[in-house]
């Protein structure tokens, strides 16, 4: 077996334990909403006693939880801006969700870029020649508007030929402001204290922002497109 195999055997093992880790002790009920907010008070005193340590751990899962495309990154969004608040959690957000995509990036290119080349190619035919013909704008294009899962964008273009550091930094920019806008939202989340918070106008307003986004991004960058003659983008199906 040459080097190269047995490093992509060694990188397949270590996905597979941490994936059924996270099944056979059903982490995923950590993931909800429910939970953070049952133990947001439990959380905001270790965050004041020990803030640089809870910053790196959650960092450190969120960025492992990324780049295995586990469920949760939402959930984790907004427990960040709901226990860290709107600054300190864009910033870790920001740089843990980008280096979560850009290791999913790199698995997918080191484990399955040439036999997905070789057998899928003709289907990948779209995205290869968006990159070609955009390049990293056809990446900040997919990134700034929610055509397609953030994981499957992930592991997609780690099937191109497109430089990990592009994706990195593309993603970064890309993905910066739906992260100000969850973070936001997670942060009036927590700041609720009883039913009635949920009529609160910043809570509601966060929301609006929250559901409009996507929309009023995806209409600016078709007329962007338009403009400059490019093509528009697939619809996700």
């Amino acid at each position: 077996m040459s080097r190269k195999n047995v490093q992509r055997l060694a990188i397949v093992l270590v996905v597979i334990a941490l994936i059924v880790v996270f099944k056979v002790f059903e982490l995923e009920r950590y993931f909800t909403l429910t939970y953070i907010k049952s133990q947001q008070q439990q959380f905001a005193q270790l965050y004041a006693e020990n803030t640089f340590l809870v910053l790196g751990i959650y960092t450190g899962v969120y960025i492992v939880a990324t780049a295995l495309s586990l469920p949760g990154a939402v959930v984790l969004t907004l427990a960040g801006g709901a226990l860290f608040g709107f600054w300190a959690a864009l910033v870790v957000v920001s740089f843990a969700s980008s280096i979560g995509a850009t290791l999913a990036c790199f698995v997918s290119r080191f484990l399955l870029r040439e036999w997905v080349q070789n057998r899928f190619g003709e289907r990948l035919k779209t995205v290869n020649q968006g990159i070609e013909r955009e390049g990293a704008f056809y990446l900040f294009t997919v990134r700034l508007i929610p055509v397609f899962p953030f994981f499957v964008i992930n592991l997609v273009m780690g099937l191109t030929g497109m430089p990990l550091r592009t994706f990195y930094w593309v993603s970064q920019l890309g993905m910066l402001p739906g992260t100000a806008v969850f973070v936001n939202a997670g942060k009036q989340l927590g700041e609720i204290q009883s039913a009635s918070g949920i009529l609160s106008p910043s809570l509601l307003i966060s929301f609006a922002i929250l559901g409009l986004f996507p929309i009023t991004v995806k209409k600016l960058m078709r007329w962007y497109r338009s403009r400059k003659g490019k093509k528009p983008l697939p619809a996700a199906e």
